[in-house]
């Protein structure tokens, strides 16, 4: 989880938040710094982060808008590859969404009176054990 001012979008935000994954392993070891696969809405399709993706070798599965593949397009052969594309996987996607609007049904998450970032980020920890809790 990664707190940030409600103006900023997400997109930015993928690398940081990318960079703070730590999964324990069952066996024990050093925990797990990559997933096996990401999913992700046409926001995060950027060059930036497809570049980061593919660096850290982590599959993805991102939809890319169609002013960008008009763009890629038009520049022929200097555009590159068509981004391979999943539609299956890409439709787990609402597993987040919903859980995103989830958490939003808490007041104190959906209205953010907190000022802390500490105090939210406790906020948000809290509602998502309740939702897990539930589950």
């Amino acid at each position: 989880m990664l707190i940030t001012p409600g103006q900023w979008g997400d997109a930015p935000q993928l690398i940081p938040v990318m960079e703070r994954i730590r999964v324990g392993r069952l066996s024990g070891g050093r925990p797990r710094t990559r997933p096996d696969h990401l999913g992700g809405d046409k926001a995060y399709s950027s060059r930036r982060n497809r570049r980061y993706l593919r660096r850290r070798q982590i599959k993805h599965t991102i939809r890319e808008p169609k002013n960008q593949r008009a763009n890629r397009q038009r520049r022929g052969s200097k555009g590159g590859r068509p981004t391979g594309f999943d539609k299956t996987i890409y439709k787990r996607r609402n597993e987040v969404e919903r859980t995103i609007n989830a958490l939003k049904n808490f007041r104190a998450v959906a209205t953010r009176f907190d000022k802390r970032v500490y105090v939210f980020q406790g906020t948000v920890t809290v509602a998502a054990i309740r939702l897990w809790l539930r589950g």
